[in-house]
Order: C-alpha cells, then sequence, then structure tokens
C-alpha cells in the first residue's frame, strides 16, 4: 500500500483536468474482470461497468454468454440494484461464464440477446475449428508427432475458473520446443462439453480439463467419436 494514497490523488487529479467522465444516465456498457462456475450460485462473472448504469433485472449480453441480471454484489457481497460507472461488482444470471476481456452490453429484450450470442457463437466456431481427419486419442497424437514429425501438438483446455485457464495455456506455451509446440486452440471455462469433444476430433486435438469433468453423455461421445 506505499504510496496508494498518492496514485489515486493523481489519477483524480488527471480525471478533473482532463475532464474525464462517464455518462450514469444511458444503458449500461462494462466489461469482464473475471468469471467463474460456482457450484451454489451457477456462473458468476465480475463486471466493470465503464458507462452507464446497469440494474437488476437488466438482459445483458456478455461474450458469448447472455442472461438477466439477477443478483449484484459489490466487494463486500453487499447487495445492489444498481451499479454505474467505474463500480465493479458480481453479476449473476448469465446462462455460462463469459471470458475475462469481453465486453458486456445492455440489450433491449431476450430476443436481440439470443440473436447477439448465437452471431457471436458461429463467429467463433468458424475461427476455432481446423479442418482435419485426424483422431484425437493420446496415443495416435504421440505417434503422429514420433512418425511424421508433426510441429504442432493441438491442446483444448477446459478449467474451472477463466485465471486457471489462461495459466495452464501460458505454461503449456513454454513447453515447447524445436521438435513440437504446444498449441491451444480453445481454452474455457466450464465442464468439458459436447462442442469441445466435436472440436477435438475435428482438429485432432486432446481436451485437458483442470479441476472440472465431462458428464456421462458427453465421455460417451467421446468414447465413440475420438
Amino acid at each position: 500500500r506505499t504510496n496508494l494514497d498518492k496514485l489515486l490523488e493523481a489519477i483524480m487529479l488527471q480525471a478533473e483536468i482532463m475532464e474525464l467522465g462517464a455518462n450514469p444516465n444511458r444503458s449500461a456498457e462494462g466489461i469482464v474482470i473475471e468469471a467463474k462456475l460456482d457450484k451454489g450460485r451457477g456462473p458468476v462473472a465480475t463486471i466493470l461497468v465503464q458507462r452507464g448504469t446497469m440494474k437488476r433485472g437488466d438482459i445483458v449480453v456478455a461474450g458469448a454468454q447472455w442472461g438477466r441480471v439477477r443478483a449484484m454484489t459489490d466487494e463486500r457481497g453487499q447487495a445492489l440494484e444498481e451499479a454505474g460507472p467505474s463500480l465493479p461488482v458480481e453479476v449473476l444470471g448469465l446462462d455460462g461464464a463469459p471470458e475475462p476481456g469481453d465486453q458486456l452490453v445492455v440489450v433491449e429484450n431476450e430476443a436481440r440477446a439470443r440473436e447477439v450470442t448465437d452471431y457471436r457463437i458461429r463467429m467463433k466456431r468458424e475461427k476455432m475449428v481446423i479442418r482435419s481427419s485426424a483422431r484425437s486419442g493420446l496415443e495416435t497424437m504421440l505417434a503422429r508427432i514420433k512418425d511424421q514429425k508433426i510441429k504442432e501438438f493441438p491442446l483444448i483446455v477446459k478449467a474451472d475458473v477463466q485465471g486457471s485457464a489462461e495459466a495452464i495455456t501460458a505454461s503449456l506455451s513454454k513447453l515447447s520446443n524445436e521438435e513440437v509446440a504446444a498449441r491451444v486452440i480453445h481454452q474455457g471455462v466450464g465442464g468439458i462439453t459436447e462442442s469441445d469433444v466435436l472440436l477435438a476430433k475435428s482438429s485432432g486435438a486432446i481436451i485437458l480439463a483442470f479441476n472440472t469433468r465431462a458428464g456421462k453423455q458427453v465421455r460417451d461421445l467421446a468414447e465413440n467419436e475420438c
């Protein structure tokens, strides 16, 4: 906490001189700081409101996720009815965990929210899917690397929170050498889904899961497809 008060004072002074401010009287926009899946509460996202005012009951889109703001709490865990510019809040009500850095916006209705998220999911899949007929079993992948001198080892990383997924991805990138490089084609939060399995099949990738798992239906699909 050394000189923290001086830093805050300097920031406030600069903001006043430059007349920096945000309009609270409009629909809210913000950015996702962190997101996780809580066993008791479901998807929980930490949002920094950048402009406008977000209210409990608003329909929001965050990255490829959407939902109605069911509850908001501040850093002390106190329930809030609304959150204005510069206020970080935990938001409950999204249908999944967004990724850090995703933009959050308030939309007018559920139909618009679904339209936006469907478009973003479609664009994301088009970027992720890599056409390949290779099978993704670990033994098969190692054999391909040995026999065909493959230069890249495609991986899919799933974790309980986004911070863990990013840390694992960063660690994997450091393991690369002249013979083979680890390439994470997708990372995400939550349990392994059918989409993850199909992506692994199409791209010849291995799925690495940290502190999360796949349901029986997804495991059966993985055994049949991969």
